[in-house]
């Protein structure tokens, strides 16, 4: 897998399996017998650094948020882990690459959006509920508050980064505050409910 990241980091989605099966020092007919096809092994690729990405903003959302009494600074915590996770320089580089091999493979969007987005929006929609339930949050529709949680946290972090000059680390923390507090303030935070 390691390999293969690199290679496809190095060369793009066109690097030949000859090359991915040099540099993990191993044959191409093992590397298809293990995954199939490139998409198949590039597939992998993709969950394996969405997990990496997304392993500290989970277990923030599942271990803190839920039941938090700091609602604020643990969704904070949660969304700079998200973004950075999301805006890692070698996450970008695969997401740009998803991106630019959308019309010839579309199941490698389907991939991204199934590994990264459809996997964590509902961590956090449950979250959410859960504040609800509590009486901490008055949000109406969850499925849109995750995606503004998002717009407003994550993704202009993710738009800088993507074409090469992320936003520096005093900014993007600014940004994520602000986002966190506009977030809360239009879903009517309660300290104590």
């Amino acid at each position: 897998m390691d390999a293969a990241r690199a290679a496809f980091l190095a060369e793009g989605f066109d690097v030949s399996m000859d090359v991915v099966a040099a540099a993990a020092g191993t044959t191409k007919a093992t590397v298809y017998k293990y995954f199939g096809n490139k998409q198949t092994l590039f597939i992998a690729v993709i969950t394996e650094e969405l997990d990496r990405a997304h392993e500290e903003p989970l277990r923030l959302v599942a271990s803190r948020l839920a039941h938090s009494t700091h609602v604020r600074e643990d969704l904070v915590d949660a969304c700079k882990a998200w973004g950075m996770g999301l805006a890692a320089p070698d996450t970008i580089a695969l997401r740009n690459l998803v991106a630019g091999e959308l019309r010839r493979f579309p199941e490698l969007g389907e991939a991204w959006k199934q590994h990264g987005p459809e996997r964590f929006h509902p961590v956090i929609a449950k979250t959410l509920r859960h504040l609800v339930e509590l009486g901490r949050l008055s949000i109406k529709d969850i499925d849109l508050a995750v995606l503004q949680l998002a717009g407003m946290t994550v993704s202009p972090v993710l738009v800088y980064s993507a074409f090469g000059k992320p936003l520096d680390r005093e900014l993007t923390e600014r940004l994520i505050e602000s986002g966190v507090d506009m977030f809360l303030n239009q879903y009517q935070y309660r300290i104590n409910a």
